[in-house]
């Protein structure tokens, strides 16, 4: 991450003396980056719903309920379809909502919360906004949010990145300038979003296909960078940034590695990749190679799709080369580990028995390599 530097300055045209205003007239944002899922037609109960369910809004909650509103800490609105929209302050707002709404907090079964005084309810009836447009804010909220002290998740940072490129037309180097973040960094999350709008516009994956609850973005943008799936999905490196960045004759391939990222429950498959690291790598290591490949698309596990991938002679050698480790280790402790268990003296009267039927063997293929060859041709 790039060095901490102080949140950038408003846009001029934005007036930053802050007003009170009714509560009731302030709405939930829909485009909100970390409401993403929920897409940008949803109504506010859908919106609250979300900010409730994952985004902690009983901490904020419980803050306000004790310490009330902070005036120093405005909400900023933008008009948009006659009604004031909170682009800065979602969680407030909806922590505000469920402390002075009862019914409400009963439809989300948001239990636990305090109940407040009817002083306290009558201050959270107007609250300090300041009035804006979103163009005149995107430094500040992205700053604050990217990398700053209330940082979102990956894919709000890819989602809010990908707003500002393409709907204010700024370029990566200046959002990743302003934000404080490298451009790098900033590049990729766009590349890596900006793909996965493009599998959903063509209907070859959806995020909401995936198997798990938690959508693990990070999946994407960074196996983007690795040999296997950029060949795989044709997708170029990060400069320069394009809108669709997978080719059209990828777009089926790049829906299978979405697949193989999260899983599609409309077709019960799970994902193959079950954490980062180190799956992410060698799922990477079996699309590199043809056999890999194939095993992946007729569902074998990741553990079997990389041994095919390697083939018979690299397993061989990895084979050998763990065994004489894992006797050398035993050997070391045979003094202090052994205490003349019987058991363990017949596992290694067989451990004999295999390496010298191994030596054999090998002794033999060594001696007709002519053979050897031929019968690989065969397999």
């Amino acid at each position: 991450m790039a060095g901490r530097r102080s949140a950038p300055e408003l846009n001029g045209s934005a007036d930053l003396s802050p007003e009170m205003v009714k509560t009731s007239l302030l709405h939930l944002d829909s485009k909100n980056p970390r409401l993403q899922q929920a897409g940008q037609d949803a109504d506010e109960s859908e919106v609250l719903e979300i900010l409730w369910r994952e985004y902690s809004v009983d901490e904020v909650a419980m803050s306000i309920a004790e310490n009330g509103f902070f005036p120093h800490e405005p909400l900023f609105v933008t008009e948009e379809d006659s009604r004031l929209v909170v682009i800065e302050g979602n969680r407030r707002l909806a922590a505000v909502r469920l402390l002075c709404d009862l019914d409400l907090r009963e439809q989300l079964r948001a239990t636990g919360l305090p109940k407040i005084s009817e002083r306290k309810a009558d201050e959270l009836r107007t609250l300090p906004v300041i009035r804006c447009q979103r163009q005149d804010v995107w430094q500040y909220v992205g700053f604050k949010h990217v990398n700053g002290p209330q940082v979102w998740n990956s894919l709000a940072k890819a989602e809010y990145i990908a707003w500002v490129r393409n709907d204010l037309k700024t370029d990566l180097r200046d959002i990743a300038r302003t934000i404080g973040d490298r451009h790098q960094t900033v590049a990729r999350l766009y590349r890596a979003y900006m793909a996965l709008k493009q599998a959903e516009a063509n209907e070859v994956y959806h995020r909401e296909w995936r198997v798990r609850k938690h959508f693990s973005f990070s999946h994407l943008y960074t196996g983007l960078d690795y040999p296997g799936i950029r060949e795989f999905t044709g997708i170029a490196p990060v400069e320069p940034p394009k809108e669709r960045p997978v080719p059209k004759t990828k777009l089926q391939q790049f829906g299978e590695l979405c697949v193989w990222l999260w899983g599609d429950r409309t077709r019960t498959k799970g994902p193959v990749v079950r954490s980062q690291n180190p799956d992410l790598r060698r799922l990477d290591e079996a699309l590199l190679s043809r056999d890999g490949l194939a095993a992946l698309r007729a569902n074998f596990d990741l553990d079997t799709a990389v041994s095919i991938s390697r083939g018979d002679t690299v397993l061989f050698r990895e084979s050998l080369v763990t065994a004489k480790k894992a006797l050398q280790d035993a050997r070391g402790k045979v003094v202090t580990g052994f205490e003349g268990e019987r058991d363990l003296l017949e596992d290694s009267g067989q451990i004999v028995e295999i390496a010298v039927a191994l030596k054999e063997d090998m002794v033999k293929i060594s001696q007709h390599p002519r053979r050897r060859s031929r019968s690989r041709r065969n397999s």
